[in-house]
């Protein structure tokens, strides 16, 4: 009896897709930085008169969406088997046992 219920079909990364974790990380913070320009202290002499914690935030959080909104469109699909290499006999690894032929 099989315990296979996936059926050999091949599934997304979801959560693994490295666009996900970068897009997470730079809307954390983006909403951070979003947050400290809106109610941080704002000295415009050190920027130019640009609050630029609060549009370096926005950036990221655009940025953000746009990562994970390219992995929602364009999602990393994961084959059910992939095939063993043959030993390649430049390779510095060892090499598998192999019956010997009759």
């Amino acid at each position: 009896m099989s315990d296979d219920t996936t059926g050999g079909a091949p599934h997304k990364a979801g959560a693994f897709d490295i666009r996900n974790i970068i897009g997470a990380l730079m809307g954390v913070y983006g909403i951070i930085l979003a947050l400290a320009g809106l109610f941080g202290e704002h000295e415009p002499e050190k920027t130019g008169g640009v609050n630029a914690n609060l549009w370096t935030g926005i950036a990221l959080i655009v940025v953000s969406a746009a990562f994970i909104g390219w992995a929602q469109l364009k999602p990393i699909v994961v084959p059910a088997e992939v095939e063993r290499p043959d030993d390649d006999p430049t390779r510095p690894a060892p090499q598998r046992k192999r019956p010997p032929a009759h």
